[in-house]
């Protein structure tokens, strides 16, 4: 199981003592070609294989989310108030 300060990546400010369990914080650059690394940590505790496909659901007030692959039709619903077509 990871230590509370490895939920924190590489977030420079962050206190890795007042981060709930179970939440995590990690950062991520982006380069020249628009492409992210998702940090290693992340990927493990997520799951995440070489080859998966990913959802990303955008919000110009809330932001990007990633949603978990068991709960993209959830996560798809409240940000967009309808099921899926």
């Amino acid at each position: 199981m990871f230590e509370p300060e490895d939920r924190v990546g590489n977030v420079p400010g962050f206190d890795p003592g007042k981060a709930p369990e179970g939440k995590y914080v990690w950062s991520a650059t982006v380069g020249e070609k628009g492409q992210i690394v998702i940090p290693k940590q992340a990927r493990e505790v997520f799951g995440i294989k070489p080859g998966d496909v990913l959802i990303l659901l955008g919000d110009r007030e809330r932001g990007i989310a990633i949603p978990p692959k068991a709960q993209m039709d959830r996560f798809y619903m409240m940000t967009f108030g309808g099921p899926q077509e």
